[in-house]
């Protein structure tokens, strides 16, 4: 489907194309390339700053395998559970390629199921929802521009010199799948929202500004409340414009809205204990461990070294290389001192 894409008051005008090409007939969609990027890129960031987090980047494959498939899984079960209309086949259920996934649902996945496979695969679970928190406000911010080729997530009328116009905005608005606050009207023919926008660019300031955060942190899971904060606060705000909304059941509420709303509250009280916990101390970060069979074989004749949360990026990539080295330097068959001083009788 081709949509002709209007900025009306900026003179701007775009054709986009959903489809960005055909295999055999199969279409590959520009929402899927444009996910499958925001998630790259997400996972690119996640594989450098690894060692920062003291978590080795060969299980944290097997963690982010769990949790992007479960992402996926869970962002779709999210919105069909919650969605206005009926499906009329399974197929149509699975089939994402049309869109109506929930971010929501990809966050709850991400961290519960990712969380089951860090503690699988021994993967410190604070210091991992801080990274993957990271991820997600990448993955956000460029993943939104899926629902702009699709003319999908976008808000209400508007006067503002960015509204926006095409057949697709205007076709949704005459559905009967449109959700409104109590008292609002739209006219689907004119300028709307770009709600995408508004959550593509609040995620990658986010990002931002959580970036600068890294090397000043002081406590495991600051950074992931801190994404629940700025992300639930934005996210309450440009749900309210919204037109597409997931409502609970038949009571009006808006689910996205609501999750948001006490997602911030419940991450400011847990922040608020953080900082009480943790005043005047420094954050340190036990280096991630290559070879855990070998690590458990030694006991006592080796200990993982650890550097301030503030050390940089190079400090943590060339101590966590030192210590591995070490590690596997480390001949198991030679007693310990202690061992020769107290042979077993």
């Amino acid at each position: 489907m081709i949509y002709h894409v209007q900025f009306p008051a900026l003179g701007w005008e775009f054709t986009i194309n959903r489809v960005a090409l055909s295999i055999g007939g199969f279409n590959i969609y520009w929402y899927g390339v444009i996910i499958a990027a925001g998630m790259l890129l997400a996972l690119l960031f996640a594989f450098r700053m690894a060692a920062d987090f003291g978590i080795d980047s060969d299980r944290l494959v097997d963690v982010v395998a769990v949790g992007t498939v479960m992402a996926i899984v869970c962002a779709r079960i999210y919105y069909v559970a919650m969605a206005p209309f009926e499906y009329q086949s399974i197929w149509e259920m699975i089939d994402i390629r049309q869109g109506g996934i929930a971010i929501y649902g990809a966050v709850i996945g991400a961290f519960v199921f990712g969380g089951l496979a860090a503690k699988w695969r021994k993967v410190p679970l604070l210091p991992l929802f801080d990274l993957a928190s990271m991820g997600f406000l990448i993955g956000q911010g460029i993943g939104r521009w899926g629902n702009f080729v699709n003319q999908e997530a976008f808000g209400t009328n508007t006067t503002l010199p960015w509204g926006m116009y095409s057949e697709g905005t205007e076709a949704y608005l005459k559905s009967m799948q449109v959700t409104l606050k109590a008292g609002t009207t739209v006219d689907p023919a004119l300028p709307v929202h770009p709600t995408f926008l508004y959550e593509s660019l609040w995620c990658l300031v986010g990002f931002a500004m959580l970036a600068a955060l890294i090397k000043h942190r002081k406590f495991n899971g600051q950074i992931f409340l801190s994404y629940a904060v700025w992300y639930g606060l934005g996210r309450s705000w440009i749900e309210g414009l919204r037109t597409d909304s997931l409502l609970i059941g038949g009571t009006g509420l808006r689910a996205s809205q609501l999750f948001a709303i006490v997602t911030v509250l419940v991450s400011l009280v847990l922040l608020g204990i953080g900082f009480y916990r943790t005043r005047g101390s420094q954050l340190w970060v036990t280096l991630a461990v290559a070879d855990l069979k070998k690590q458990e074989q030694a006991g006592e004749r080796f200990t993982p070294d650890t550097l301030p949360a503030n050390a940089s990026h190079a400090e943590f990539v060339k101590a966590t290389k030192a210590m591995n080295d070490r590690l596997a330097e480390l001949d198991l068959t030679v007693p310990d001192v202690e061992e020769l001083e107290n042979p077993e009788e």
